[in-house]
Order: C-alpha cells, then sequence, then structure tokens
C-alpha cells in the first residue's frame, strides 16, 4: 500500500513538474479591486489556487480525526474501567448469626403497663 501512495505522489510532483516547465513562461492578470491588477505566472496561481482549495479540507479532516480518536480513548477508558469492576472477586456471603431468644415475662405475655 505505501509503494501505491509513494507512486501516486510520484506522479503527482512529475504532472506538476511538467505543467511548470512547459506553462512556466505564462503570464496571467488577475485584475483587484481599485484598479490593481497582479502579474502571476501560471504554475504559480493554479499551485496556490490548489492549496487554498486543500488546506481547509485537510485542516477539518485532521480535526475530525482527532476527535474521533479521543473518543475512541476516552470509550476504551470507559470499558477498562468495566472491565476492572467485573473482574474484581465477590464478597462472601454473610451469614445471618442466630438472634437469642428473648426472656419470657413473669406475667406470660408483652409487658404492657398495668391493665
Amino acid at each position: 500500500m505505501r509503494f501505491l501512495k509513494v507512486l501516486f505522489w510520484l506522479l503527482l510532483g512529475g504532472l506538476v513538474a511538467g505543467f511548470v516547465i512547459y506553462n512556466g513562461d505564462e503570464r496571467v492578470n488577475v485584475h483587484l479591486w481599485s484598479g490593481l491588477i497582479a502579474d502571476f505566472s501560471l504554475p504559480l496561481l493554479l499551485i496556490l489556487v490548489f492549496l487554498a482549495g486543500l488546506l481547509p479540507v485537510l485542516l477539518a479532516y485532521h480535526a475530525l480525526r482527532w476527535r474521533m480518536r479521543q473518543r475512541i480513548t476516552g470509550l476504551e477508558r470507559a470499558l477498562n474501567d468495566v472491565r476492572a469492576i467485573n473482574a474484581m472477586p465477590e464478597p462472601a456471603p454473610v451469614t445471618p448469626e442466630p438472634v437469642p431468644a428473648l426472656p419470657a415475662s413473669p406475667q406470660g405475655g408483652l409487658p404492657l403497663g398495668d391493665a
């Protein structure tokens, strides 16, 4: 896959170099505001326009990748926390101790006062 990427960039660089060699002497007049005229070489103007279109998209792409990487890191951290909680040993069951019997009252019933 890396070979294809290198081949693509080499072909693109060759196309740009060929364009610059064959059109390097072409001049383009760009009419600006207030009667100003900018004189650019054609290859420079096309490279600048290409970069002006590429850079915002490239920045948005990198921002999206960074945001997704942050979300994945947070989700992995939460998953590790859940795994750590599930890996804890269960506490030993507590057996209830028998409650000692209450001594019986001398009258045989519940003491409710003088009746």
